[in-house]
Protein backbone atom coordinates (compact mmCIF):
# COMPACT_ATOMS: atom_id res chain seq x y z
CA UNK A 1 0.00 0.00 0.00
CA UNK A 2 2.88 2.36 0.74
CA UNK A 3 4.34 1.88 -2.75
CA UNK A 4 0.89 2.19 -4.35
CA UNK A 5 -0.04 5.31 -2.37
CA UNK A 6 1.48 7.91 -4.79
CA UNK A 7 -0.27 6.41 -7.84
CA UNK A 8 -3.54 5.99 -5.95
CA UNK A 9 -3.34 9.59 -4.72
CA UNK A 10 -2.75 10.96 -8.22
CA UNK A 11 -5.63 8.85 -9.58
CA UNK A 12 -7.98 9.98 -6.80
CA UNK A 13 -7.15 13.68 -7.17
CA UNK A 14 -6.97 13.99 -10.95
CA UNK A 15 -9.31 11.21 -12.15
CA UNK A 16 -11.75 9.90 -9.55
CA UNK A 17 -12.69 13.21 -7.91
CA UNK A 18 -13.24 15.06 -11.22
CA UNK A 19 -15.37 12.10 -12.38
CA UNK A 20 -17.58 12.49 -9.32
CA UNK A 21 -17.82 16.23 -9.95
CA UNK A 22 -18.91 15.63 -13.55
CA UNK A 23 -21.70 13.32 -12.39
CA UNK A 24 -22.79 15.94 -9.84
CA UNK A 25 -22.69 18.80 -12.36
CA UNK A 26 -24.73 16.82 -14.87
CA UNK A 27 -27.79 17.32 -12.65
CA UNK A 28 -27.32 21.07 -12.44
CA UNK A 29 -27.66 24.17 -14.57
CA UNK A 30 -24.47 26.18 -14.25
CA UNK A 31 -22.12 28.33 -16.29
CA UNK A 32 -19.20 27.62 -13.98
CA UNK A 33 -19.73 30.91 -12.16
CA UNK A 34 -22.19 31.86 -9.48
CA UNK A 35 -24.66 29.54 -7.79
CA UNK A 36 -25.64 26.39 -9.65
CA UNK A 37 -29.31 25.45 -10.00
CA UNK A 38 -30.36 21.85 -9.35
CA UNK A 39 -32.51 20.65 -12.29
CA UNK A 40 -32.42 16.87 -11.84
CA UNK A 41 -32.42 14.90 -15.09
CA UNK A 42 -33.44 17.82 -17.31
CA UNK A 43 -30.02 17.85 -19.00
CA UNK A 44 -30.47 14.21 -19.96
CA UNK A 45 -33.98 14.89 -21.23
CA UNK A 46 -32.56 17.64 -23.43
CA UNK A 47 -29.94 15.26 -24.81
CA UNK A 48 -32.68 12.92 -26.04
CA UNK A 49 -34.11 15.70 -28.21
CA UNK A 50 -30.81 17.31 -29.23
CA UNK A 51 -30.23 16.74 -32.95
CA UNK A 52 -26.62 17.95 -32.73
CA UNK A 53 -25.85 15.39 -30.02
CA UNK A 54 -27.17 12.54 -32.16
CA UNK A 55 -25.22 13.85 -35.13
CA UNK A 56 -22.08 13.94 -32.97
CA UNK A 57 -22.75 10.38 -31.79
CA UNK A 58 -23.20 9.24 -35.40
CA UNK A 59 -20.00 11.02 -36.46
CA UNK A 60 -18.04 9.52 -33.57
CA UNK A 61 -19.35 6.03 -34.35
CA UNK A 62 -18.47 6.42 -38.04
CA UNK A 63 -15.02 7.69 -37.14
CA UNK A 64 -14.51 4.69 -34.83
CA UNK A 65 -15.69 2.19 -37.45
CA UNK A 66 -13.27 3.65 -39.99
CA UNK A 67 -10.19 4.50 -37.94
CA UNK A 68 -9.89 1.54 -35.56
CA UNK A 69 -9.88 -1.29 -38.16
CA UNK A 70 -7.59 0.70 -40.47
CA UNK A 71 -5.11 1.34 -37.65
CA UNK A 72 -5.15 -2.33 -36.69
CA UNK A 73 -4.55 -3.54 -40.24
CA UNK A 74 -1.90 -0.90 -40.96
CA UNK A 75 -0.13 -1.53 -37.65
CA UNK A 76 -0.07 -5.28 -38.25
CA UNK A 77 1.16 -4.82 -41.81
CA UNK A 78 3.98 -2.53 -40.69
CA UNK A 79 4.92 -4.92 -37.88
CA UNK A 80 5.05 -7.91 -40.24
CA UNK A 81 7.21 -5.94 -42.65
CA UNK A 82 9.61 -4.57 -40.04
CA UNK A 83 9.87 -7.86 -38.17
CA UNK A 84 12.02 -9.12 -41.05
CA UNK A 85 15.80 -8.53 -41.24
CA UNK A 86 15.60 -5.57 -43.62
CA UNK A 87 18.34 -2.96 -44.22
CA UNK A 88 17.68 0.13 -42.09
CA UNK A 89 14.97 -1.63 -40.10
CA UNK A 90 15.64 0.43 -36.96
CA UNK A 91 15.33 3.69 -38.92
CA UNK A 92 12.04 2.65 -40.48
CA UNK A 93 10.69 1.65 -37.05
CA UNK A 94 11.59 5.07 -35.69
CA UNK A 95 10.00 6.83 -38.67
CA UNK A 96 6.75 4.88 -38.30
CA UNK A 97 6.62 5.47 -34.54
CA UNK A 98 7.56 9.16 -34.61
CA UNK A 99 3.97 10.50 -35.07
CA UNK A 100 2.95 8.70 -31.85
CA UNK A 101 5.33 10.84 -29.76
CA UNK A 102 4.39 14.14 -31.41
CA UNK A 103 1.55 16.04 -29.76
CA UNK A 104 -1.85 15.72 -31.38
CA UNK A 105 -2.10 19.48 -31.82
CA UNK A 106 1.21 19.63 -33.71
CA UNK A 107 0.16 16.75 -35.95
CA UNK A 108 -3.22 18.36 -36.58
CA UNK A 109 -1.62 21.70 -37.48
CA UNK A 110 0.61 19.95 -39.99
CA UNK A 111 -2.38 18.02 -41.35
CA UNK A 112 -4.48 21.19 -41.66
CA UNK A 113 -1.79 22.62 -43.93
CA UNK A 114 -1.42 19.38 -45.89
CA UNK A 115 -5.17 19.13 -46.54
CA UNK A 116 -5.66 22.82 -47.31
CA UNK A 117 -7.86 22.92 -50.40
CA UNK A 118 -5.90 25.75 -52.05
CA UNK A 119 -2.30 25.37 -50.90
CA UNK A 120 -2.07 21.87 -49.42
CA UNK A 121 0.33 19.26 -50.71
CA UNK A 122 -2.39 16.58 -50.82
CA UNK A 123 -4.38 18.40 -53.49
CA UNK A 124 -1.21 19.16 -55.43
CA UNK A 125 -0.38 15.44 -55.49
CA UNK A 126 -3.93 14.56 -56.51
CA UNK A 127 -3.83 17.11 -59.30
CA UNK A 128 -0.49 15.74 -60.47
CA UNK A 129 -2.05 12.30 -61.02
CA UNK A 130 -5.13 13.73 -62.71
CA UNK A 131 -7.67 13.33 -59.89
CA UNK A 132 -8.20 17.05 -59.27
CA UNK A 133 -8.66 19.13 -56.17
CA UNK A 134 -10.82 17.97 -53.26
CA UNK A 135 -12.72 20.40 -51.01
CA UNK A 136 -11.36 19.02 -47.73
CA UNK A 137 -12.68 21.88 -45.57
CA UNK A 138 -16.03 22.62 -47.23
CA UNK A 139 -17.51 19.13 -47.73
CA UNK A 140 -18.45 16.74 -44.93
CA UNK A 141 -17.21 13.50 -46.51
CA UNK A 142 -13.71 14.73 -47.42
CA UNK A 143 -13.40 16.49 -44.04
CA UNK A 144 -14.12 13.21 -42.22
CA UNK A 145 -11.75 11.36 -44.54
CA UNK A 146 -8.95 13.80 -43.72
CA UNK A 147 -9.48 13.25 -39.98
CA UNK A 148 -9.44 9.47 -40.41
CA UNK A 149 -6.27 9.71 -42.53
CA UNK A 150 -4.37 11.74 -39.96
CA UNK A 151 -5.61 9.44 -37.18
CA UNK A 152 -4.22 6.49 -39.12
CA UNK A 153 -0.89 8.28 -39.44
CA UNK A 154 -0.77 8.99 -35.69
CA UNK A 155 -2.03 5.60 -34.47
CA UNK A 156 -0.06 3.33 -36.80
CA UNK A 157 3.20 3.59 -34.82
CA UNK A 158 1.77 2.52 -31.47
CA UNK A 159 -0.04 -0.46 -32.96
CA UNK A 160 3.11 -1.42 -34.87
CA UNK A 161 5.27 -1.46 -31.73
CA UNK A 162 2.77 -3.55 -29.76
CA UNK A 163 2.35 -6.00 -32.63
CA UNK A 164 6.15 -6.22 -33.02
CA UNK A 165 6.52 -7.21 -29.38
CA UNK A 166 3.78 -9.81 -29.76
CA UNK A 167 5.27 -11.21 -32.99
CA UNK A 168 8.62 -11.72 -31.30
CA UNK A 169 6.88 -13.69 -28.57
CA UNK A 170 5.44 -16.32 -30.93
CA UNK A 171 7.49 -19.55 -30.66
CA UNK A 172 9.72 -20.05 -33.71
CA UNK A 173 9.02 -23.78 -33.53
CA UNK A 174 5.51 -23.18 -34.86
CA UNK A 175 6.82 -21.55 -38.02
CA UNK A 176 9.48 -24.22 -38.49
CA UNK A 177 6.86 -26.95 -38.22
CA UNK A 178 4.65 -25.10 -40.71
CA UNK A 179 7.51 -24.86 -43.21
CA UNK A 180 8.23 -28.58 -42.82
CA UNK A 181 4.56 -29.29 -43.59
CA UNK A 182 4.80 -27.17 -46.72
CA UNK A 183 2.68 -24.22 -45.52
CA UNK A 184 3.05 -21.01 -47.50
CA UNK A 185 3.25 -17.44 -46.24
CA UNK A 186 -0.51 -16.88 -46.36
CA UNK A 187 -1.30 -20.18 -44.63
CA UNK A 188 1.24 -19.43 -41.91
CA UNK A 189 -0.19 -15.95 -41.40
CA UNK A 190 -3.78 -17.20 -41.24
CA UNK A 191 -3.17 -20.31 -39.10
CA UNK A 192 -0.35 -19.24 -36.77
CA UNK A 193 0.35 -15.51 -36.73
CA UNK A 194 -3.17 -14.04 -36.57
CA UNK A 195 -4.52 -16.55 -33.98
CA UNK A 196 -1.42 -16.03 -31.82
CA UNK A 197 -1.95 -12.26 -31.98
CA UNK A 198 -5.62 -12.45 -30.95
CA UNK A 199 -5.05 -11.16 -27.36
CA UNK A 200 -2.91 -8.32 -28.71
CA UNK A 201 -5.52 -7.44 -31.32
CA UNK A 202 -8.21 -7.40 -28.65
CA UNK A 203 -6.12 -5.09 -26.45
CA UNK A 204 -5.42 -2.69 -29.32
CA UNK A 205 -9.06 -2.76 -30.41
CA UNK A 206 -10.30 -1.81 -26.92
CA UNK A 207 -7.70 0.96 -26.59
CA UNK A 208 -8.49 2.16 -30.10
CA UNK A 209 -12.23 2.35 -29.49
CA UNK A 210 -11.77 4.21 -26.21
CA UNK A 211 -9.36 6.68 -27.83
CA UNK A 212 -11.58 7.17 -30.88
CA UNK A 213 -14.58 8.07 -28.74
CA UNK A 214 -12.39 10.62 -26.95
CA UNK A 215 -10.92 12.21 -30.08
CA UNK A 216 -10.69 15.97 -29.70
CA UNK A 217 -7.44 17.73 -30.59
CA UNK A 218 -7.14 16.77 -34.25
CA UNK A 219 -10.82 17.51 -34.92
CA UNK A 220 -10.72 20.82 -33.05
CA UNK A 221 -7.63 22.00 -34.92
CA UNK A 222 -8.37 20.60 -38.39
CA UNK A 223 -12.10 21.23 -38.84
CA UNK A 224 -13.53 22.64 -35.62
CA UNK A 225 -16.40 20.21 -36.10
CA UNK A 226 -17.35 21.60 -39.50
CA UNK A 227 -18.42 22.06 -42.16
CA UNK A 228 -21.75 22.36 -40.45
CA UNK A 229 -21.67 19.59 -37.85
CA UNK A 230 -20.34 16.95 -40.24
CA UNK A 231 -17.22 16.29 -38.13
CA UNK A 232 -18.54 17.25 -34.70
CA UNK A 233 -17.62 14.52 -32.22
CA UNK A 234 -19.03 13.91 -28.76
CA UNK A 235 -16.02 15.41 -27.00
CA UNK A 236 -15.86 18.48 -29.25
CA UNK A 237 -19.60 19.01 -28.75
CA UNK A 238 -19.20 18.71 -24.99
CA UNK A 239 -16.33 21.21 -25.11
CA UNK A 240 -18.41 23.62 -27.18
CA UNK A 241 -21.37 23.31 -24.79
CA UNK A 242 -19.20 23.77 -21.71
CA UNK A 243 -16.84 26.55 -22.76
CA UNK A 244 -18.35 28.29 -25.80
CA UNK A 245 -21.97 28.22 -24.66
CA UNK A 246 -21.07 28.22 -20.92
CA UNK A 247 -23.48 25.33 -20.25
CA UNK A 248 -21.23 23.24 -18.07
CA UNK A 249 -24.06 21.20 -16.58
CA UNK A 250 -25.21 20.13 -20.03
CA UNK A 251 -21.62 19.46 -21.13
CA UNK A 252 -21.18 17.28 -18.04
CA UNK A 253 -24.29 15.30 -18.97
CA UNK A 254 -22.81 14.69 -22.44
CA UNK A 255 -19.62 13.54 -20.74
CA UNK A 256 -21.53 11.11 -18.53
CA UNK A 257 -23.34 9.65 -21.55
CA UNK A 258 -20.01 9.27 -23.34
CA UNK A 259 -18.55 7.56 -20.27
CA UNK A 260 -21.50 5.15 -20.17
CA UNK A 261 -21.18 4.33 -23.90
CA UNK A 262 -17.47 3.55 -23.64
CA UNK A 263 -17.98 1.54 -20.45
CA UNK A 264 -20.72 -0.60 -22.00
CA UNK A 265 -18.71 -1.19 -25.18
CA UNK A 266 -15.62 -2.18 -23.17
CA UNK A 267 -17.58 -4.58 -20.96
CA UNK A 268 -19.25 -6.20 -23.99
CA UNK A 269 -15.91 -6.65 -25.73
CA UNK A 270 -14.36 -8.04 -22.57
CA UNK A 271 -17.15 -10.57 -22.10
CA UNK A 272 -16.96 -11.66 -25.72
CA UNK A 273 -13.21 -12.14 -25.39
CA UNK A 274 -13.63 -14.14 -22.17
CA UNK A 275 -16.29 -16.30 -23.81
CA UNK A 276 -14.00 -16.92 -26.79
CA UNK A 277 -11.07 -17.87 -24.52
CA UNK A 278 -13.23 -20.21 -22.44
CA UNK A 279 -14.46 -21.92 -25.61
Amino acid sequence: MLFAAPAVTVFAVFMFWPLIQVFWLSFQKTSGFGIAQWIGIDNYREILGDAVFWQALLNTSLYTLLSVPLCLVAGLGAALLLNRPLPGRGLFRAVFYMPAVISGVSSALAAAWMFNADLGIVNKLLSAVGIGDVAWQSQGGPAMASIVAISLWIGLGFNMVVYLAALQGIPRELYEAARVDGAGWWQTLRSITIPSLAPTTFFLMVIGIINSFQVFDIVYVMTGGGPGNSTTMLVTYAYSAGFDQRRQGYASAIGVVLYAIVLVMTVVQWRLARRRDDA
